[in-house]
């Protein structure tokens, strides 16, 4: 793709950004192992961070207010957060910055959850360790101080995509502690875009179809795009998307997975779905991460904000 479709604020950005060589085991675990040593930096003030494990051993990055007491400052509103990385790499980490700024923006406290990464571990571990962390996080929320009725989920890339799967998951399963509304940052929500190899020639910045069939592929344990996939594996293969908590889908317009993207939000509205889109002219794929400090990215970044504060500062669902 020809580096001028690229927003004049992100050009620079990214061509600084390496090639990625997912299908390589040893550039997986390279990969990893540098995720986890980001600097501790870029959480900034005003937030403090711990690192937990749940019972059922998955990590948690804890993301809190700092200088708030729980049980003594009043219940706040509560994000459960699944990092991307297209299924395949990624740490809670590297989101630090994203965190701590919904959490100045919100007063949330955000749980980033550590899941268990493909192709080791494919499909469900991921999104059972996600099931798992929002299940601790309703039973914890009183000693954390977080009301129940006013947890969101949200994700991006294919964090956003695990985070979709778990709505509808847990829509079919425990609507009694369903999610207040559901924040997605350039989902990953359809293999069949990874089947459609005529898209591979169009070499998408920082996320190519390529890339994608093989994350879709060490998910699902299978080549993309075939007729029948496990519930709740793909996102945009559930039938019916009514009774789904509130959306908002944010992506670029030079995303790979705009398309998919748009379409998604289209059936929810037509689902009867409160669903709020923002396109972005220019932008590649996660450019809200490795672009964050431009002003585009600022603005989605404050848009996505915005709209997560007034869906956690609603009425608490009831149940909880």
């Amino acid at each position: 793709m020809d580096l001028d479709r690229v927003h004049p604020d992100l050009r620079g950005p990214v061509r600084r950004l390496p090639p990625l060589a997912l299908q390589y085991g040893w550039y997986r675990r390279l990969t990893r192992g540098a995720q986890r040593r980001f600097s501790r930096d870029a959480v900034g003030e005003g937030v403090r961070v711990e690192e937990l494990t749940t019972p059922d051993g998955v990590g948690v990055r804890l993301y809190r207010p700092a200088g708030t007491t729980a049980g003594v400052d009043g219940a706040r509103p509560g994000l459960m957060w699944i990092h991307g990385g297209g299924l395949v790499i990624g740490a809670p980490i590297q989101d630090d910055a994203l965190c701590a700024g919904l959490v100045r923006a919100t007063g949330a406290v955000i749980a980033s959850v550590d899941y268990r990464l493909a192709p080791e571990h494919p499909f469900p571990a991921g999104l059972d360790d996600s099931a798992a962390v929002w299940s601790w996080f309703l039973d914890s929320a009183p000693g954390l101080g977080v009301d129940p009725g006013r947890i969101a989920v949200g994700g991006q890339s294919a964090g956003a995509g695990i985070a979709a799967a778990l709505v509808q998951r847990l829509h079919d399963t425990a609507p009694e502690h369903r999610p207040v509304a559901q924040l997605l940052l350039c989902p990953m929500l359809d293999d069949r875009t990874a089947a459609r190899t005529e898209l591979d020639a169009i070499g998408h910045r920082v996320w190519t179809n390529r890339q994608n069939r093989y994350g879709w592929g060490a998910w699902l344990g299978s080549a993309p795009g075939s007729p029948t996939v496990p519930p709740y594996a793909v996102p945009a293969r559930r039938d019916r998307l009514d009774g789904l908590p509130p959306a908002w889908i944010g992506v670029g317009d030079i995303d790979l997975f705009r398309a998919e993207d748009e379409d998604y939000a289209r059936r929810l509205r037509e689902a009867g779905v409160p669903c709020e889109v923002l396109i972005v002219p220019g932008a590649p794929h996660g450019f809200e991460s490795w672009g964050a400090q431009t002003p585009v990215a600022r603005h989605f970044l404050d848009a996505a904000a915005a709209w997560l504060a007034g869906a956690l500062a609603a009425d608490p669902l009831p149940g909880h």
